[in-house]
């Protein structure tokens, strides 16, 4: 096979979160020959910043959303199979009490509200189950547990909470680490032929007849430029922007901004369950077991009109979370509680919902092919369906450059996801016997981050001093500089909060010293290079 030009692609995604990098690998699989661009550090917007959680969707059934929940529950356990690593089962539980309301204005709200006017926007007991019992069925479930009923007055998950919650439902759902699962696309993307280009802006992108012409340039000066049969424009929040700069004609705005923002705190309870709040103003709240020392919770659904402002978790949310949170907790939350917060925008298809709780989480993919070569655009999507749309989006692709390729990403594990999720404690086990300096969490660590990498990056390591410099809580020198070699990883802040989230522990001179390390090895790296 004659070697591919390396400025001639089939497909140029711009856009390096889950999304972008979900098509990028499908498409490199099939064959073609694909670019992948990214401003920033891989998944450093939305795809790091959500609540981590790998779910149908169970508030979507309020919006007779029904398709997008179906499709969501089987890509949990399709993906679940993939990436035992990264993603695991949890189960959720949904406190329930006479005093339950809905959002006012989601259709299933509408249709109490005729039929039951007496209710007053409540949520009867009755409707909770029937949505958890069409949440157990429409996916076809096999690997998680059903939904069971909980007495909170005897069972360890009410302790926690506050006396007058006395019944709850619990379900299955899935926690995913976010950041990782966008990255480990991009890492087989890369490994199945396609061109990354990371910290690498599209400063230009003109239409010919058959093709486009992409300009670059990178964060240390580099200019480039490509050319395109097909632009996939998977920018998430910036996706209307970019839609102006590669369609000038395009008026239709078609993008809501919605800003997600969480907290976290020190550990709230001792169980691994998550708590699913139902709050008085009818929008719902997550607590999530989080990095095992810590709780998450969110989100907020807040309209983010400008993405010239840098998404952040505003003082008046962070008093919302709480308050929601302690209208369920037993001991209050205060503000010193909380350890760290973030916030990322969702750029949500726009149908003209009347708030952003009502936005569709669906996607939406746009083919333009009108004056000249093919743009894909892609609105919305999340995290559960990212695998399903990069299937959707090939269709589009296969049809708009007269090709017929195989869909192939179903049983197919990402990096390091090569293993049954059953067999994942045996090999904790087979882990620890072999890295016998580290500690219980570190050997979880390793296996959450890497899976079955593992063993490769600690390969030959017979004792501690073989792994380097050690910059505490278990992170080595060997770890880092496998990172930078195989997951761009260029500063602390790269390594620390999204290829891992470990600064949470970090303190900052442990931050100067490891970002230090990472400038160096860096600068060697490109002198030898």
């Amino acid at each position: 096979m004659a070697p591919r030009n390396e400025k001639q692609f089939d497909i140029f995604v711009i856009g390096g979160g889950i999304n972008g990098a979900g098509i990028a690998r499908d498409a490199a699989g099939r064959g073609y020959h694909v670019a992948m661009a990214e401003m920033g550090d891989f998944a450093s917007g939305t795809s790091s910043a959500s609540t981590k959680l790998f779910h149908g969707g169970l508030r979507y059934l309020e919006f007779f959303e029904f398709r997008l929940v179906r499709e969501s529950l089987i890509e949990r356990e399709i993906l679940l199979k993939a990436m035992p690593h990264i993603a695991w089962p949890m189960r959720f539980v949904l406190p329930v009490y006479a005093a339950m309301r809905f959002d006012s204005d989601t259709p299933t709200a509408r249709l109490l509200k005729l039929f039951l006017p007496w209710m007053n926007g409540r949520r009867p007991r009755w409707l909770i189950r029937l949505g958890l019992f069409l949440y157990d069925h429409l996916g076809g479930r096999k690997i998680l547990p059903g939904t069971s009923y909980l007495d909170l007055k005897s069972a360890a998950e009410g302790a926690p909470l506050a006396d007058h919650y006395q019944h709850a439902y619990e379900y299955s759902d899935c926690w995913v680490e976010d950041s990782r699962l966008t990255l480990l696309n991009i890492r087989d993307a890369q490994a199945k032929g396609a061109v990354i280009l990371s910290r690498t802006r599209v400063t230009e992108a003109v239409r010919h007849d058959d093709y486009w012409e992409v300009a670059w340039e990178n964060q240390m000066g580099k200019r480039g430029k490509s050319r395109a049969k097909l632009l996939v424009n998977a920018t998430g929040p910036w996706v209307d922007n970019m839609i102006k700069t590669l369609t000038p004609d395009h008026t239709q705005n078609a993008v809501r901004l919605v800003r997600g923002s969480h907290i976290v705190t020190h550990r709230l309870y001792p169980h691994n369950k998550c708590y699913f709040f139902q709050g008085t103003d009818g929008r719902i709240m997550f607590a999530i077991p989080y990095e095992e020392d810590f709780t998450l919770i969110g989100t907020t659904d807040w309209d983010h009109t400008n993405m010239t402002e840098k998404p952040v978790c505003s003082p008046e949310e962070i008093d919302y979370m709480i308050n929601f949170a302690n209208q369920y907790f037993k001991k209050p939350i205060v503000r010193k509680d909380v350890v760290w917060q973030y916030s990322g925008v969702r750029a949500l298809y726009d149908l003209g919902a009347n708030s952003p709780t009502e936005a569709t989480r669906d996607y939406v993919l746009a083919l333009d092919q009108v004056g000249g070569a093919p743009v894909l655009t892609i609105f919305g999507g999340k995290l559960t369906t990212y695998r399903k749309l990069a299937e959707k989006a090939l269709v589009k692709i296969d049809a708009a450059l007269a090709q017929k390729t195989q869909a192939w990403t179903a049983n197919a594990p990402l990096p390091g996801g090569d293993i049954p999720l059953t067999a994942i404690p045996s090999y904790q086990q087979e882990l620890a016997q072999k890295l016998p300096f580290f500690d219980g969490f570190t050997i979880r660590r390793l296996i959450r981050q890497y899976g079955t990498e593992s063993l490769e990056i600690f390969a030959d390591a017979p004792h501690q001093d073989s792994l380097g410099k050690a910059f505490g809580h278990g992170v080595t020198a060997r770890e880092i500089d496998w990172a930078i070699a195989h997951e761009w990883v260029t500063s602390a802040e790269d390594f620390l909060f999204r290829r891992s989230k470990m600064g949470l522990r970090f303190s900052a001179e442990q931050v100067k010293i490891l970002d230090q390390y990472i400038q160096e090895k860096r600068a060697g790296l490109c002198k030898a290079g």
